[in-house]
């Protein structure tokens, strides 16, 4: 009888450990699922005085403008709406989206603004000027609560 016993709680240990390395397997590929990072474009039309004597304008139909995904939408739509006292936003959510970010501000003339100039990339589209800039970002872990 004392065998049995013994038996059973081998059965049990062996049980509760394949659930628990289950747990942490799934665990670990959600996590690793909502850390892709997000890069979020927004756009917003400037007046032409409101561009900086030492910005560099870019014309929206520019090669390098147009290979950053998610610039094209965020001008359009900041143009369609009048973005003139709102950003308006594209949220890319995928592997890799920071890099966005970094091609906003790498491989563009961007501009570091001060005393309340615009921080960007400053476009003309048709006979508009707009601004556009990026953040990312990247959830790292759950939050606690």
């Amino acid at each position: 009888m004392m065998l049995r016993g013994k038996d059973m709680a081998l059965s049990l240990l062996a049980v509760g450990t394949a659930a628990v390395a289950g747990y942490v397997l799934r665990s670990s590929r959600t996590r690793t699922g909502d850390s892709r990072s997000k890069a979020d474009l927004g756009a917003r039309i400037v007046a032409r005085e409101e561009i900086p004597a030492d910005a560099t304008v870019v014309d929206a139909s520019s090669r390098r403008l147009e290979e950053i995904p998610g610039a094209r939408r965020a001008i359009e739509r900041a143009v369609r709406n009048g973005a003139r006292e709102e950003w308006e936003h594209v949220t890319l959510e995928r592997s890799g989206a920071w890099s966005v970010v970094d091609a906003v501000r790498g491989s563009l003339p961007y501009y570091d603004g001060t005393d309340g100039e615009y921080n960007g990339v400053y476009v003309r589209y048709e006979d508009r000027f707009l601004v556009l800039d990026a953040i990312g970002w990247a959830r790292l872990e759950d939050p606690l609560y």
